[in-house]
């Protein structure tokens, strides 16, 4: 079996810096699905760094993103995704049709410690389960 993009789903997220919100989704979904998922984040005006009190918050659970760069979102990362997840922000996001859109409406963790950012990441953790369901990845752990 080959890897192609179109053997498996594949989701973008989407947030404004791409440093907070869509970076914990991102590393929850690889995590989470074990691979079952090809994943994608970027931002409509990326930071320079991922925010500190998501990579403190991810790594409580285990996961490490402090490798992880803000990237650019781009109309191809919207076009080799079957769901496209955004958060906050708005109307920059290229629209393709046969598309599936989610807007996920989270608090923004840009700026706030990690105690603030605690209850964000475990809302994107349980709305990453809900997807994951939705596109038939088994979670590989609950």
């Amino acid at each position: 079996m080959s890897d192609q993009p179109h053997d498996r789903p594949s989701v973008l997220y989407v947030c404004v810096h791409n440093a907070g919100r869509s970076q914990m989704a991102a590393a929850y979904t690889r995590h989470l699905s074990g691979g079952a998922v090809e994943v994608r984040s970027a931002g409509s005006g990326p930071a320079d760094q991922v925010n500190p009190a998501a990579v403190a918050a991810m790594a409580e659970e285990g996961i490490d993103i402090a490798a992880e760069q803000p990237k650019i979102l781009t109309t191809q990362a919207v076009a080799l995704s079957d769901a496209v997840i955004t958060m906050g922000c708005g109307d920059t996001c290229p629209i393709y049709p046969g598309k599936r859109y989610e807007d996920w409406e989270l608090d923004d963790p840009a700026g706030q410690g990690v105690e603030a950012v605690r209850p964000i990441r475990d809302e994107i953790r349980a709305r990453v389960v809900e997807l994951l369901d939705s596109l038939g990845a088994t979670p590989s752990s609950r």
